[in-house]
């Protein structure tokens, strides 16, 4: 990367910011601030004019309750763009709220994006000209496995093989690495999202209860697992009738939430195995002693680990604030763009207000 005097000047005074672009929240790591944004990627839209009302939490606090004109929505889908203008919408106040935190005004950002791996070049392009519209000076493209493995202080550079699961809202990416390189890699849009649909399906077909997105999540937070718990749980869950049409609550156990997740789950398991079974042998080896690390928010679902160790057969353990691991990873890529520069999707790439 070319030696420019006048970014590095621009450096010295902007923000450098680094974005988990996720489809369920969407998280902002400045530079020397650490993480300064954690809020749902959700948008509340004008029906009609399509104009951003609420953004972030305040939208998705909204999900169910707005009135006629107005709808809640998600402008990301399996982690990547569906609504372009919504997107460049929520980049805008988040990268807003980001300079807000600031003393004085500063130049437009550099700001380092993470990807779904399994992303396609019109994806790709779609999240830099977002990033672009939204304000960035500069926008650089970073794969979500990397990312997330270097904020899990995973080994990456070094000889010995390590594997990140990641699993999100949208999309799960797994990745098994060794001298800063990848050696298997799998993207798979089953994840978060997929699962809150299970269990709102298994409870419409168990009871003929129609629950919404939120109540779904809860459920799944609150009593999910992927592995029988010491002692099961249960919670009250209510939604409408549907042979009735009335409201009604009714009491869930954490059993009968994990059948609604297994088929999810199993597809998980089953691409993780088959992405171990094209590892060499001494990496296989080394991932016996360092074990699988899991980030993302979907890797805080009770018993995932312990589940993954037994049908792994290997240690799998939860990286620490499991939720944040991309955004941190993005603010590290930042922290030295050229040493970097090898886990960049593109080149630099200029503003043409720059």
């Amino acid at each position: 990367m070319a030696f420019n005097p006048l970014n590095w000047l621009l450096g010295l005074f902007s923000l450098d910011i680094g974005i988990d672009l996720g489809t369920a929240n969407t998280l902002v790591n400045v530079r020397g601030k650490g993480i300064v944004i954690n809020e749902p990627s959700w948008v509340v839209i004008e029906k009609k004019t399509r104009i951003p009302i609420k953004i972030g939490l305040a939208a998705k606090e909204m999900i169910g309750r707005t009135p006629n004109n107005l709808v809640a929505i998600r402008p990301l889908r399996d982690g990547v763009i569906s609504e372009f203008e919504i997107t460049k919408a929520m980049l805008e106040y988040f990268i807003g709220g980001a300079h807000q935190q600031s003393i004085v005004p500063l130049p437009r950002p550099r700001v380092v994006v993470g990807i779904p791996s399994g992303a396609t070049e019109v994806e790709k392009r779609a999240v830099y000209d977002a990033s672009i519209a939204a304000g960035a000076r500069e926008t650089y493209l970073v794969e979500e496995p990397l990312a997330a493995a270097l904020g899990a202080g995973l080994p990456i550079r070094e000889i010995r093989g390590s594997m990140i699961v990641d699993i999100g809202g949208g999309t799960t990416e797994l990745a098994v690495f060794t001298m800063d390189g990848i050696i298997v890699s799998r993207s798979l849009r089953v994840a978060g999202d997929e699962m809150d649909q299970d269990v709102a399906q298994y409870i419409r077909n168990k009871y003929n209860l129609f629950i919404g997105e939120r109540m779904a999540e809860q459920v799944k937070t609150s009593i999910g697992s992927a592995f029988p718990l010491p002692e099961e749980k249960t919670m009250m869950v209510r939604g409408r009738n549907l042979i009735t049409g009335l409201p009604q609550e009714l009491e869930i156990s954490s059993v009968e939430i994990r059948e609604a997740l297994r088929s999810a789950l199993q597809v998980i398991i089953d691409t993780i195995k088959e992405a171990m079974d094209e590892v060499p042998p001494e990496i296989l080896s080394d991932l016996l002693e360092e074990g699988v690390c899991l980030s993302g928010g979907g890797s805080l679902l009770l018993g995932l680990a312990d589940r993954l160790a037994d049908e792994l057969k290997v240690r799998v353990w939860v990286a620490e604030d499991p939720m944040t691991c991309v955004a941190r990873g993005a603010g590290l890529v930042l922290e030295d763009l050229d040493g970097c520069a090898q886990y960049l999707v593109g080149l630099e790439r200029k503003s043409p207000r720059n």
